[in-house]
Protein backbone atom coordinates (compact mmCIF):
# COMPACT_ATOMS: atom_id res chain seq x y z
CA UNK A 1 0.00 0.00 0.00
CA UNK A 2 1.26 3.10 -0.78
CA UNK A 3 -0.01 5.99 1.52
CA UNK A 4 0.69 7.77 4.54
CA UNK A 5 -0.87 8.64 7.81
CA UNK A 6 -1.88 12.38 6.72
CA UNK A 7 -1.71 14.86 3.25
CA UNK A 8 1.17 16.63 4.91
CA UNK A 9 3.10 13.38 5.12
CA UNK A 10 1.93 11.84 2.39
CA UNK A 11 2.67 15.52 -0.24
CA UNK A 12 6.50 15.35 1.75
CA UNK A 13 7.23 11.62 0.29
CA UNK A 14 5.89 11.93 -2.84
CA UNK A 15 5.97 15.48 -3.72
CA UNK A 16 8.69 15.68 -5.99
CA UNK A 17 7.50 13.03 -7.80
CA UNK A 18 6.12 15.37 -10.60
CA UNK A 19 9.31 18.36 -11.34
CA UNK A 20 8.56 21.01 -8.87
CA UNK A 21 4.69 20.60 -8.81
CA UNK A 22 3.34 18.93 -5.73
CA UNK A 23 0.21 19.78 -6.16
CA UNK A 24 -0.50 16.95 -7.90
CA UNK A 25 0.37 14.60 -5.27
CA UNK A 26 -1.54 16.88 -2.88
CA UNK A 27 -4.95 16.40 -5.14
CA UNK A 28 -4.60 12.80 -5.11
CA UNK A 29 -4.11 12.43 -1.72
CA UNK A 30 -7.73 11.89 -0.91
CA UNK A 31 -8.01 8.88 -3.29
CA UNK A 32 -4.64 7.33 -1.28
CA UNK A 33 -3.78 4.67 0.42
CA UNK A 34 -2.81 2.93 -3.09
CA UNK A 35 -2.75 -1.05 -3.90
CA UNK A 36 0.45 -0.32 -6.42
CA UNK A 37 2.57 2.18 -8.12
CA UNK A 38 0.64 1.84 -11.24
CA UNK A 39 -2.57 2.73 -9.47
CA UNK A 40 -0.70 6.07 -7.77
CA UNK A 41 0.19 7.05 -11.41
CA UNK A 42 -2.79 6.27 -13.15
CA UNK A 43 -4.85 8.61 -10.67
CA UNK A 44 -2.11 11.77 -10.50
CA UNK A 45 -2.35 11.08 -14.35
CA UNK A 46 -5.83 11.43 -14.29
CA UNK A 47 -5.32 14.59 -12.47
CA UNK A 48 -2.86 16.27 -14.68
CA UNK A 49 -5.29 15.24 -17.50
CA UNK A 50 -8.13 16.88 -15.60
CA UNK A 51 -6.22 20.02 -15.38
CA UNK A 52 -6.24 23.34 -17.33
CA UNK A 53 -4.19 23.17 -20.24
CA UNK A 54 -2.56 25.91 -18.91
CA UNK A 55 -1.58 24.05 -15.23
CA UNK A 56 -0.62 21.02 -18.14
CA UNK A 57 1.74 23.32 -19.25
CA UNK A 58 3.10 24.48 -16.50
CA UNK A 59 3.71 20.86 -15.28
CA UNK A 60 5.56 20.55 -18.78
CA UNK A 61 8.10 23.69 -18.28
CA UNK A 62 9.08 22.36 -15.13
CA UNK A 63 11.33 20.29 -15.97
CA UNK A 64 14.22 21.34 -17.36
CA UNK A 65 16.07 21.73 -20.18
CA UNK A 66 17.88 17.98 -21.44
CA UNK A 67 21.73 18.05 -21.89
CA UNK A 68 22.30 21.84 -20.23
CA UNK A 69 25.90 22.36 -18.82
CA UNK A 70 25.90 21.08 -15.67
CA UNK A 71 26.17 23.81 -12.72
CA UNK A 72 24.26 26.32 -15.23
CA UNK A 73 20.61 25.39 -14.28
CA UNK A 74 19.92 26.61 -10.27
CA UNK A 75 16.35 24.74 -10.75
CA UNK A 76 17.75 21.35 -11.99
CA UNK A 77 16.53 18.85 -9.18
CA UNK A 78 18.81 16.33 -7.91
CA UNK A 79 16.10 13.27 -9.73
CA UNK A 80 16.62 15.50 -12.45
CA UNK A 81 20.31 15.68 -12.10
CA UNK A 82 20.92 11.95 -11.70
CA UNK A 83 18.51 10.75 -14.67
CA UNK A 84 20.11 12.75 -16.73
CA UNK A 85 24.10 11.74 -15.58
CA UNK A 86 22.25 8.10 -15.83
CA UNK A 87 21.81 8.99 -19.77
CA UNK A 88 25.59 10.51 -20.09
CA UNK A 89 23.35 13.90 -21.24
CA UNK A 90 26.73 15.11 -18.23
CA UNK A 91 28.89 13.79 -20.37
CA UNK A 92 28.51 15.07 -24.01
CA UNK A 93 31.35 16.52 -26.53
CA UNK A 94 31.46 19.83 -27.50
CA UNK A 95 29.74 18.92 -30.93
CA UNK A 96 27.29 16.53 -29.21
CA UNK A 97 26.41 19.69 -26.98
CA UNK A 98 25.95 22.57 -29.48
CA UNK A 99 23.71 19.73 -31.57
CA UNK A 100 21.58 19.27 -28.53
CA UNK A 101 21.70 22.96 -27.64
CA UNK A 102 20.48 23.70 -31.56
CA UNK A 103 17.32 20.97 -31.34
CA UNK A 104 16.43 22.16 -27.77
CA UNK A 105 16.02 25.68 -29.03
CA UNK A 106 14.27 24.75 -32.21
CA UNK A 107 11.96 22.66 -29.82
CA UNK A 108 11.50 26.04 -27.61
CA UNK A 109 10.45 27.91 -30.08
CA UNK A 110 7.85 25.12 -31.95
CA UNK A 111 6.43 24.26 -28.84
CA UNK A 112 7.06 26.96 -26.01
CA UNK A 113 7.96 23.79 -23.68
CA UNK A 114 11.31 22.13 -22.48
CA UNK A 115 11.67 18.71 -24.11
CA UNK A 116 10.47 15.89 -21.82
CA UNK A 117 11.35 12.30 -22.45
CA UNK A 118 12.09 9.75 -19.48
CA UNK A 119 16.05 9.98 -19.85
CA UNK A 120 15.83 6.50 -17.89
CA UNK A 121 14.82 4.57 -20.33
CA UNK A 122 16.85 6.13 -23.09
CA UNK A 123 20.51 6.62 -24.85
CA UNK A 124 21.73 10.02 -25.66
CA UNK A 125 21.04 9.04 -29.34
CA UNK A 126 17.95 7.65 -28.79
CA UNK A 127 16.86 11.11 -27.13
CA UNK A 128 18.21 13.18 -30.26
CA UNK A 129 16.27 11.39 -32.33
CA UNK A 130 12.97 12.06 -30.07
CA UNK A 131 13.55 15.56 -30.52
CA UNK A 132 14.55 15.36 -34.33
CA UNK A 133 10.84 13.29 -34.49
CA UNK A 134 9.04 14.96 -32.03
CA UNK A 135 9.37 18.47 -33.99
CA UNK A 136 7.32 16.93 -36.70
CA UNK A 137 4.22 17.15 -34.30
CA UNK A 138 1.58 19.43 -33.64
CA UNK A 139 1.41 21.34 -30.51
CA UNK A 140 -1.05 19.31 -29.18
CA UNK A 141 -0.23 15.77 -29.58
CA UNK A 142 3.55 17.14 -28.44
CA UNK A 143 1.38 18.29 -25.44
CA UNK A 144 0.38 14.76 -24.80
CA UNK A 145 3.29 13.13 -25.72
CA UNK A 146 5.07 15.38 -23.00
CA UNK A 147 2.68 14.71 -20.24
CA UNK A 148 3.00 10.85 -21.11
CA UNK A 149 6.51 10.94 -20.60
CA UNK A 150 6.04 12.77 -17.87
CA UNK A 151 3.97 10.03 -16.26
CA UNK A 152 7.02 7.69 -17.05
CA UNK A 153 9.86 9.50 -15.00
CA UNK A 154 7.07 9.51 -12.43
CA UNK A 155 6.49 6.22 -11.73
CA UNK A 156 9.90 5.06 -12.08
CA UNK A 157 10.73 8.01 -9.42
CA UNK A 158 7.81 6.01 -7.26
CA UNK A 159 9.16 2.78 -7.76
CA UNK A 160 11.70 4.01 -6.60
CA UNK A 161 11.17 5.67 -3.44
CA UNK A 162 8.66 2.64 -2.61
CA UNK A 163 10.75 -0.26 -3.78
CA UNK A 164 8.50 -1.82 -6.05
Amino acid sequence: MIGAENRENFVARFGDLYEHSPWIVDAAWPQAPFDSAQAFIEATSRIVREASSDRQKALVKAHPELARKFGVDPDLGALSASEQEGAGLDRLTEAEFISFRALNDAYQARFDMPFVICVRRATKERIRQEIERRLEQTPEAELAEALDQIDQIALLRLKDKTGS
